[in-house]
């Protein structure tokens, strides 16, 4: 089978964001903007240009296997896991459903949160035209509502933001854009739930910032961490 041919900058591109990899797995540090699965918009999504990479890098002559256990909403940027042998992919599916994978988002919002740090329990419901998540509220629970549960803390500011690092404890639709937005803290550039304007580049400073999980073959646990982006710098004092 044969692969898109990247252009060297493409190719450079792509191996720079490499996090980690070994023979079952390979996590990205994925961009703003980019999808993780084909989706209606017909635009290359990351697990095909992540194909066309190993098949030029490894000199693949045959079909490469990159199998997609988690998504990462398009607007976000960050960690991205990708499997890349079916038994891999038949495993981490199984810990992400099973809440065996902890993942953490750091996210910049414009209102402080108060209290700066607790944990979040609201029951989410999805209009699909949409595509946009809601809160039920006063205790009257839609029959699609799912729980949605995160904790969150408060863990630097600048003169306009505040940082704000958050677990996932639930994988439910737009789940820290709808719940942050809940408290009063929308994301910066988020305008879908509330956000005063948008970010020049068009997407939302939430970001897929760590991962930690025991490795699915060799059960090892691994912690991988994905730098901010370079838009970040001005606003948040990170490494």
């Amino acid at each position: 089978m044969e692969y898109r041919e990247l252009t060297n900058e493409e190719y450079k591109d792509m191996e720079s964001r490499i996090l980690y990899e070994d023979n079952h797995i390979i996590i990205i540090n994925k961009k703003v903007g980019e999808i993780t699965q084909g989706d209606k918009t017909g635009d290359e999504p990351l697990s095909d240009t992540l194909k066309a990479f190993i098949a030029r890098r490894d000199a693949k002559p045959g079909k490469v296997f990159v199998g997609i256990p988690h998504r990462i909403d398009r607007p976000v940027s960050g960690i991205a896991m990708f499997a890349k042998t079916s038994k891999a992919l038949e495993r981490l599916n199984a810990m992400f459903r099973d809440g065996e994978i902890h993942k953490f988002y750091w996210a910049l919002v414009g209102n402080e949160p108060v209290p700066a740090e607790g944990e979040l329990e609201n029951w989410l419901y999805r209009i699909e035209r949409q595509n946009k998540s809601y809160i039920c509220k006063n205790g009257a629970r839609r029959a699609d509502a799912k729980l949605a549960r995160l904790k969150y803390r408060t863990i630097g500011r600048t003169e306009r933001y505040f940082l704000v690092e958050v677990q996932l404890l639930t994988g439910r639709h737009h789940q820290i854009r709808c719940q942050l937005a809940g408290i009063g803290c929308p994301i910066k550039g988020d305008l879908k739930y509330g956000a005063p304007r948008s970010n020049p580049d068009g997407g939302i400073s939430l970001h897929a910032r760590r991962i930690t999980f025991i490795h699915p073959v060799r059960k090892e646990e691994l912690t991988v961490e994905a730098p901010v982006p370079q838009s970040w710098k001005g606003v948040c004092q990170t490494k």
